[in-house]
């Protein structure tokens, strides 16, 4: 018998992170390739492209606080957030599907198909990942319990980032037989599929146990509460500069290996470590059972950058096995913001190398996944921690709309990451497809991957100066809270 009610078993900890592993599917698509789907593969102009990943992104954005709302007065007897992961996985699903299929239009039937279905799929997105995350803060209300749950639940985003960034291109070439439209549409309906029944799993094996000591508060208290609350504030701006920055390098990594890397120099490193051996093994293998070859040894530019993206995670992982333990001794806040830094430092220094130097920029971008991997479960566990502060302060407790602070910020800052990558080539002079790219569209390219994105993330840090919630704060207001919760069980019987 578990004698620690707060605490969780490791299924239902596997059960949770497998929502993650199922959105991030899709956001991770959505981080990575969206950019280069609409203008290298769906053939929409890039400042077009730019306008409706950049519009629609910010109407999702602002649908989140909406959906807070709705989710903290949603009451059935499955709780408040699980049955939203229900109610929605079957229309992620489909959405998703439908947001990176290629019907034939012209050019203005492409420009409002996109629009469409990227307006539909971060509403969906919202509609489900704002009650999943706010899940995890009623899930359990003992924080180091929290900091564990946030490691196995990115572990499973990793695992989706892997999937997306190092192999979902190299998929989609190889199973649409050469064809990029065939080939994202099949893999997307592969993603939907699985997605559909993580989520499933994720409802039937979790459970809400952290309840409210008092009733429902009003809509007006919610947010009056909210725009006193300044951790929530700091973490919302926080959140938003984080995923700028992830959109923005992400989106903008592949056309670094294409345009700025030298593409002979990418061949010879790959020729060098083994890696054309290697897939040439694996092209064997999937032509006797009837797929396509992996277009990796003909196309050096994509060969390197997954092999960029699969190092990176790989460290992300073992990165994200050391976020509890440092967290735990040290406070979120404080390995939050050291880590950050240092992760930016390692995106800035890929400004200053040059084309040839293709074995130091993998090397360097490992190292930034290692050190990156430590702040990922944190920043999720940080929102949970500012629930439980707002409920400490005010005697109220509004979980989902506290973390649509996160799902906002992601929101707003994947809709400016994503548009600015793409504005970015707009500017700069970037011509889809071409041979040779302009000098002022390579340093465009490059300041996308590096200094900008480095800057975003230190000023992010920078923000946690004002971030109250330390060690000793965290542990004064889980104490507390647990004595309210006992006195309110026992007022209750």
């Amino acid at each position: 018998m578990n004698k620690n009610p707060q605490r969780l078993s490791v299924i239902e900890k596997i059960g949770y992170s497998l929502g993650d592993l199922a959105a991030n599917l899709i956001f991770q698509t959505l981080v990575t390739f969206l950019a280069f789907f609409y203008t290298d593969v769906y053939k929409i102009p890039a400042g077009k492209a730019s306008f409706i990943i950049t519009f629609f992104g910010f109407v999702g954005a602002f649908f989140n606080v909406i959906m807070g709302i709705i989710a903290d007065r949603t009451n059935t007897r499955w709780g408040k957030y699980r049955p939203w992961i229900l109610w929605t996985a079957v229309p992620f699903g489909v959405i998703s599907l439908l947001a990176f299929s290629t019907p034939d239009f012209n050019e203005s039937g492409k420009l409002i198909y996109a629009a469409v279905t990227y307006f539909l799929l971060v509403i969906v997105y919202s509609a489900n990942n704002l009650p999943y995350s706010a899940l995890s803060g009623v899930l359990t209300g003992d924080m180091k319990e929290r900091n564990s749950l946030s490691s196995y639940r990115f572990v499973a985003v990793m695992v989706a980032q892997f999937i997306i960034q190092a192999l979902l291109l190299p998929l989609a070439l190889s199973i649409g037989h050469g064809d990029k439209q065939k080939g994202f549409e099949s893999v997307m309906l592969f993603f939907a599929i699985v997605g559909v029944i993580c989520f499933i799993i994720t409802f039937l094996t979790t459970r809400e146990r952290v309840k409210p000591v008092v009733e429902q508060s009003s809509i007006r208290s919610d947010l009056k509460d909210l725009s006193k609350n300044k951790p929530w504030i700091i973490m919302l701006f926080l959140t938003i500069m984080v995923f700028v920055t992830l959109a923005l390098k992400g989106g903008m990594n592949i056309y670094f290996f294409k345009y700025y890397l030298n593409q002979d120099a990418e061949a010879q490193f790959l020729e060098n470590i083994g890696f054309n051996n290697f897939i040439a093994g694996l092209n064997r293998v999937l032509t006797g059972i009837g797929l396509g070859n992996f277009e990796w040894p003909k196309d050096p530019p994509s060969s390197a950058n997954s092999l960029f993206n699969a190092g990176s995670i790989i460290f992300m992982i073992v990165g994200i096995m050391f976020s509890k333990p440092l967290a735990d001794r040290f406070g979120k806040r404080n390995i939050f913001g050291i880590f950050l830094v240092l992760s930016a430092l390692c995106l800035m220094m890929f400004y200053f190398y040059s084309p040839g130097s293709v074995g130091l920029v993998i090397l360097t971008h490992i190292f930034h996944g290692f050190l990156y991997g430590i702040t990922i479960p944190i920043l999720w566990a940080m929102i949970a921690d500012v629930a439980d502060f707002s409920e400490w302060k005010n005697n109220r407790r509004a979980t989902a709309i506290i973390f649509s602070a996160m799902i906002f910020g992601l929101k707003v800052g994947l809709s400016l990451g994503g548009g600015l990558g793409a504005f970015f080539l707009s500017k700069y002079g970037y011509v889809a497809d071409a041979p040779q790219q302009t000098p002022e569209a390579i340093n465009g390219i490059r300041m996308s991957v590096s200094i900008y994105p480095g800057l975003i993330f230190i000023l992010g840090a920078a923000l946690l100066f004002w971030y109250s919630i330390d060690k000793r704060m965290e542990t004064t207001i889980e104490t507390d809270l647990k004595e309210r919760r006992k006195v309110a069980a026992v007022v209750a019987v």
